[in-house]
């Protein structure tokens, strides 16, 4: 069955970017000009889904109205002949079929996908969290369509982390079936370096079968309280196959400090008209000179 629909949980507190995440959604914080979750929204568009559901709180309305029409906006730019930013907003205003729903408490992000349940249905779907930006040549939910295509089975985007960061993730007890590709075993959420099955992390790209919800119903919480994804990802793995795949591409953590400053960067350096000259306020920063005031 052919992926539709996807499902981007949205509705943590986002503490890590506190105190800016105080008023603003963490998803609304822009890379250049352009908040993180437009760019998760463009790659499952690029990927084929038809369908997205963001799962919100009640801090969350600035994501609503983001992928709204602002017609007083438009009329504006319009009557002022701005035909290229008329053209970035209704793009932005129409970029796919959308839909909210509210996860009125934070109780983890395995809650939070069961929310989902009546919008997916009985159909496989794709989740991608709103913290991971991979940038890429093919998207990377649809090289993992590609082999759920092939599979039929759950498929997870994985990468290898340092030992020192598998407390971090949720891990892969996997064996090897071809070059980046993995028979998922068992599942572990955020183990301890030592007791770590391998270095194969999740890295926030979920295709997933319907029957979680019917587990996902009755998991406990798990680590930190929270009731967790990968705690019902490791009993459907005891039921059906469930695949690794180790996606192309760069991964950037943009709930984190330092790796949105990565992302913030390397984003820029390749826009057109920006890239060149920010690259040689860069080289000069480096140098140890100064640009003039102004520039």
């Amino acid at each position: 069955m052919r992926i539709k629909k996807a499902v981007i949980p949205a509705a943590g507190l986002g503490v890590r970017f506190l105190p800016a995440t105080k008023a603003v959604p963490k998803e609304m914080i822009p890379i250049v000009d352009k908040p993180t979750i437009q760019y998760i929204i463009e790659e499952a568009i690029h990927s084929g889904i038809e369908d997205i559901l963001i799962i919100t709180s009640r801090e969350k309305k600035a994501i609503e109205d983001h992928f709204d029409r602002f017609v007083a906006l438009e009329d504006h730019l319009r009557s002022k002949g701005k035909d290229d930013l008329l053209q970035v907003l209704e793009e932005t205003g129409g970029m796919a079929e959308i839909h909210y729903v509210r996860q009125k408490e934070p109780r983890g992000l395995g809650h939070a996908v069961h929310c989902a349940r009546r919008f997916v249905g009985r159909e496989p779907f794709a989740v991608l969290l709103g913290d991971d930006i991979v940038r890429s040549g093919v998207p990377c939910l649809k090289q993992m369509m590609n082999l759920y295509e092939e599979t039929g089975s759950t498929v997870l985007g994985v990468k290898e982390v340092p030992q020192t960061d598998v407390s971090k993730y949720g891990v892969l007890d996997a064996e090897p079936v071809r070059d980046q590709v993995y028979r998922v075993r068992d599942l572990v959420e955020k183990p301890a370096p030592e007791n770590a099955p391998s270095r194969l992390a999740i890295m926030g790209r979920y295709i997933i079968e319907p029957e979680i919800f019917e587990i996902l119903a009755y998991t406990r919480p798990g680590a930190g309280g929270e009731i967790q994804l990968t705690d019902a990802l490791k009993e459907l793995a005891g039921q059906k196959e469930m695949y690794g795949l180790v996606f192309d591409g760069d991964r950037y953590d943009v709930g984190d400090k330092l790796g949105f400053l990565k992302a913030s960067v390397e984003f820029a350096l390749e826009r057109p008209g920006l890239g060149e000259a920010f690259r040689g306020y860069l080289e000069q920063l480096v140098a140890g000179g100064k640009s003039a005031p102004g520039q």
